[in-house]
């Protein structure tokens, strides 16, 4: 395996009614607080007013920040930087899904930034200092309640851009696995794909001897997959919803890429075609991976033979490894698709017409991705794969 430094300070609260440790958790940041939440979600299933009780409890002054996107935007950031300066806020906190988290990340770190905060997130500069924030999860699906990275949308340029900071760790995270009974069917397929995506991430890789690492990335894809169909059944079990809202956290909080360097290409393409089209990141992942693994099999042919026989139950007799490793893919993409997420960019009526344009975009940063290198061929070839 590769020399690695591991560091996560993110304290973990897990389990039902933990919202109590609010007060304590977040008393230790301030008092004047900016709330930061999406659609408005919180509202209708009453976590907003529990949380609302909690910061009365703690004689907080509460600020708010509504409406953060799915593709959380640059505008909103920058009006949450308006606040914090305006107000002179002192800590942030973070209720809802990883889009709003990673929304507070770029918040807290632009508002002790004097320049521009696009600076930060386009990795021009780099953050010195951060306001402290904490979260409480309300979907299962990104990690980035337990890990310092961010994505954030342009939609004036249609740029999209993950970056990161040790700065961007939240101090603390509640999850509760009630608060994500509410989560429709939908965006519970979309967060299981998402934190499938990133366990794939990480176990293509280049590293020698990494047989931990990666039983570890086949136990978290294999618990997924026993646990989600049953969910899709029963979106209030709540041991169900325990069990991926864990997965989600344990996907992406470095565990599974100490002493290893994943690859994260699919991601890049997904952003760049968010960028333009702005489509669910699950989504499209769920469309483009399986075709990023075809594209990419003859880099290591035995990993992908691993992943298909290990996980997938692939029978090897009369096979090339080749034919095992497709089979595996075949498979992977076909669970999605039983779950219900798309398996072509025709679902979200994404022709040929911008394959160009959403290409240079994923190649702003020249070449990418740890497994195996793509350049702009590479990617137009996986774009017209997935059309």
């Amino acid at each position: 395996m590769d020399a690695y430094t591991y560091y996560n300070p993110t304290r973990l609260v897990f389990g039902k009614d933990q919202i109590t440790a609010l007060k304590d958790e977040l008393g230790a940041l301030g008092k004047k607080v900016l709330l930061v939440y999406g659609g408005g979600s919180i509202k209708r299933n009453g976590l907003y007013d529990k949380v609302m009780n909690e910061l009365k409890g703690l004689g907080a002054e509460v600020s708010e920040l509504s409406g953060v996107e799915p593709n959380p935007r640059l505008s909103t950031v920058k009006r949450g930087i308006d606040i914090c300066k305006e107000e002179g806020i002192e800590c942030l906190l973070a209720v809802g899904g990883g889009s709003v988290i990673d929304c507070t990340k770029a918040i807290a770190a632009g508002a002790k930034y004097d320049g521009d905060v696009w600076d930060l997130i386009t990795l021009k500069a780099q953050p010195e200092e951060a306001l402290p924030f904490g979260a409480i999860l309300t979907l299962a699906a990104t990690g980035s309640e337990m890990n310092a990275g961010s994505v954030i949308t342009n939609w004036e340029t249609q740029e999209k851009y993950g970056w990161g900071s040790p700065l961007n760790f939240p101090k603390f995270s509640i999850l509760d696995p009630t608060y994500t009974f509410s989560v429709p069917k939908d965006q519970t397929i979309y967060g299981i794909v998402d934190m499938m995506s990133h366990v794939l991430e990480q176990y293509f890789h280049n590293a020698q001897n990494t047989p931990l690492q990666d039983r570890f990335a086949e136990s978290i894809l294999l618990t997924v997959m026993d646990a989600a169909p049953k969910l899709l059944e029963d979106l209030e079990n709540y041991e169900l919803r325990e069990t991926i809202l864990y997965s989600g956290t344990m996907a992406l909080n470095g565990t599974l890429q100490m002493g290893v360097r994943g690859d994260w290409g699919s991601h890049n393409i997904e952003h760049a075609v968010s960028a333009v089209y702005d489509i669910p990141h699950a989504g499209g992942l769920a469309i483009l991976f399986p075709n990023w693994m075809r594209h990419n099999i003859d880099t290591n042919v035995e990993r992908f033979k691993q992943l298909a026989t290990r996980v997938f139950d692939v029978e090897t007799e009369g096979k090339s490894d080749k034919q095992i490793g497709l089979e595996g893919i075949d498979r992977l993409s076909a669970f999605w698709t039983s779950l219900g997420a798309p398996n072509t960019l025709a679902h979200y009526k994404i022709d040929n017409s911008k394959l160009d344009v959403i290409a240079e975009k994923a190649m702003a940063r020249g070449e990418f991705g740890n497994f195996s290198k793509q350049n702009k061929e590479d990617v137009l070839t996986i774009l017209e794969m997935s059309l």
